[in-house]
């Protein structure tokens, strides 16, 4: 079986834009690297049920987000939606109400985009966030998530004030602030991702290499911190930024990968939730593994590295959780988003 893996990157040095791989299941291998679209610095990707491909994007009036028609081959531009900055960092399609969400870090913003007819978007609001950290990288606001809770909320990341606020989406695409959670100064709030029985979410610290176990109440939007925990062995010193995190669909196991440690650490998640357990690392085999993911079935995972063009699978045991090395070095180049399609 031949499943089509979609990649976004930076187009700094030679990519063109959004790329797809094949993962043949049976051989284990990824193959066959192709080009689905022509975009300048799709860092990060979505796809709706209709058929439209969402991307990060920036033109020649600055960054903004890009809207293609997907035939689950070639996408066709549908046009931009850009302004003066730079580019958005993370998009996420809502269905239930046709809305497109956009993570701008360099800007601090939040934006809503209205899906319309024809799968372009339009602007329907932008929520400026203001506050600051105690780290260098946080000398402003930095969004670098936005995305659905499980009760329809949006819920922010915001890297540079280590603040995740909830909104509630009025019918109109317009955001409305529910409730701000606070995570620990200087952790770098970077992205979340909730598990399976809606009450805990998992909050992935760039900064410091932590995550934070955050029980949520959905009645009122509101997060609070249950456990912290180390990305990284204890003996290591060197720098180190935390990336992607991604929960196996039975809620059994939490990835998250390390760029400078340049691995992946597997936790063990208990039957509700609420504490991780340490499995271990497993070297990337690669320089910055800026994102990864599981295909379909969950039975691998592919991490993509930015700076060494390479992508790396790995065999997943869903058992233990634990990853085996099955492929390295598939070329990809500026590669920062993985997404199964």
């Amino acid at each position: 079986m031949k499943e089509k893996i979609l990649l976004g990157g930076y187009t700094k040095r030679k990519s063109k834009g959004v790329y797809s791989v094949l993962l043949d299941s049976k051989n284990k291998e990824l193959t066959t690297l192709s080009e689905v679209a022509a975009v300048q610095n799709p860092t990060y990707i979505a796809v709706d049920k209709a058929g439209h491909l969402y991307t990060c994007a920036a033109d020649g009036n600055g960054g903004g987000v890009a809207a293609f028609a997907f035939n689950g081959e070639t996408a066709t531009p549908l046009g931009n939606v850009t302004s003066t900055g730079a580019p958005l960092c993370y998009v996420a399609v809502d269905e239930a109400r046709q809305l497109v969400y956009g993570a701008n870090y360099h800007l601090g913003e939040v934006r809503v985009y209205k899906i319309q007819t024809d799968g372009s978007l339009k602007l329907t609001d932008t929520v400026k966030h203001e506050g600051s950290g105690p780290r260098p990288e946080q000398s402003s606001a930095h969004v670098h998530y936005a995305d659905l809770t499980p009760d329809g909320r949006l819920v922010t990341c915001d890297l540079g004030s280590d603040e995740v606020t909830v909104y509630d989406v009025l019918g109109d695409g317009k955001l409305n602030i529910a409730a701000i959670y606070r995570a620990e100064k200087g952790m770098g709030a970077r992205h979340l991702t909730f598990h399976p029985n809606e009450k805990v979410a998992y909050l992935v610290g760039e900064l410091n290499s932590t995550i934070e176990v955050l029980s949520y109440n959905s009645e009122k939007g509101r997060f609070a911190r249950i456990q912290t925990i180390s990305t990284l062995p204890s003996d290591y010193t060197e720098f180190n930024g935390v990336a992607a995190i991604r929960l196996s669909d039975d809620g059994k196991f939490l990835y998250t990968s390390n760029r400078g440690h340049d691995s992946l650490v597997t936790y063990k998640v208990s039957p509700l939730g609420t504490k991780l357990e340490l499995v271990g690392w497993v070297a990337t085999e690669g320089n910055i593994p800026r994102d990864f993911n599981f295909n379909k079935s969950e039975d691998f995972v592919i991490v993509a590295h930015q700076n060494s063009d390479n992508l790396t699978l790995f065999s997943r045991d869903k058992s233990t959780g634990q990853l085996t090395l099955e492929q390295k070095d598939v070329y990809a180049p500026e590669i920062t988003c993985v997404l199964p399609y």
